[in-house]
């Protein structure tokens, strides 16, 4: 397919955007390796909404084809602290997998962007999955994304022709230390992300939720200056 921007046949990509600092690694590390970036952020009714301004700041700075925002309601489904106000984001780690889970959500998302690929003729969707330093979500776990694979080889046009859209997950097997080195050597800003599940009103993060512990000790291992607005600051 040729890139209308470059007037070159340059391939296409799908970057999932969250506004996270996972998300904003996955997107530089498609663009290194020559994509034409066609950006997907979606608002489903999640509390943190500060990421759908992060993630516009992260595409804009990627310098992306596009960037497209998908409005969904999971809210009305609920079942997540992140999706209803009446359930309280965790500040300490707990067993199993945590009430910040948001039912389906990936599921959804990568379908949706399944979806836009194949009308864009990109051969790849990137997703910032990660089942190292994670907070233990079933659909971050690379069995998840081996299932979305075969599925995409059955439930496309392009697969059943022959060129199935590849789910790329760079991030899947790395620690959140070694995902900000490389996202440092790729000239991230990771100052322009957000990935507090409770930010205030400024978009700062709260410090005590799950996202923030794993993004503060992933800095600190990494032996990175964090850049992250606090709400203590």
């Amino acid at each position: 397919m040729t890139d209308t921007r470059t007037g070159n046949d340059t391939p296409k990509a799908v970057v999932l955007v969250s506004g996270g600092l996972d998300s904003a690694t996955v997107l530089a590390m498609a663009k290194e390796r020559g994509y034409a970036i066609h950006a997907m952020s979606f608002d489903y009714g999640q509390r943190h909404r500060c990421e759908l301004e992060a993630a516009r700041a992260v595409a804009a700075a990627a310098g992306v084809v596009a960037h497209k925002r998908i409005t969904l309601n999971l809210d009305e489904i609920g079942g997540s602290a992140l999706t209803d106000t009446a359930i309280a984001v965790p500040e300490q780690p707990g067993e199993g997998i945590p009430v910040t889970y948001v039912p389906a959500r990936n599921t959804v998302f990568l379908a949706l962007a399944l979806g836009w690929a194949e009308v864009l003729g990109a051969e790849s969707i990137f997703i910032g999955v990660n089942a190292v330093d994670y907070s233990g979500y079933p659909d971050c776990r690379p069995e998840f994304i081996e299932a979305f694979n075969r599925l995409s080889a059955v439930a496309t046009k392009a697969g059943v022709e022959g060129r199935p859209i590849r789910i790329e997950t760079p991030l899947i097997h790395l620690s959140k230390a070694e995902i900000i080195r490389e996202g440092v050597r790729l000239g991230v800003d990771y100052g322009l992300t957000v990935s507090c599940y409770n930010p205030d009103e400024d978009c700062r993060a709260c410090g005590r939720c799950d996202a923030c512990r794993l993004r503060a000790a992933g800095f600190e291992a990494a032996g990175v200056p964090d850049p992250t607005r606090y709400q203590t600051d």
